[in-house]
């Protein structure tokens, strides 16, 4: 099952599929209203604490990883999120921060894979 990576702020695409925002917080300069998606599951995205950790520079990308995967392993969104991947053939997570290469979302479509 085919599960895709993307900025929010890239434009929206017929092979985009069902789409999850995967964001804690809502995305700026991004509406509501047009944001077209499917479902924010913002439950499953990193703690407060560790995401203020990671962005104070206080520790590595993979340092982060573990913590996050940590989190996640006590994290009931994400047999709700599992669920929606059996759901829908095509899944699109979508996430706002500026690094493309390393984020969460990139660690959830891995986890999932």
């Amino acid at each position: 099952m085919p599960i895709v990576v993307k900025r929010i702020y890239e434009p929206v695409a017929d092979k985009d599929g069902y789409r999850i925002l995967v964001d804690r917080l809502w995305p700026r300069g991004i509406k509501k209203e047009k944001a077209d998606i499917d479902t924010w599951l913002k439950e499953v995205a990193p703690s407060t604490e560790l995401r203020k950790w990671y962005h104070a520079g206080e520790g590595t990308f993979a340092e982060f990883k573990k913590k996050y995967l940590a989190e996640l392993k006590e994290n009931p969104a994400l047999k709700d999120l599992r669920s929606l991947v059996k759901e829908h053939k095509k899944i699109t997570l979508l996430y706002a921060a500026k690094d493309e290469a390393q984020n969460h979302a990139h660690i959830l479509a891995d986890l999932l894979s």
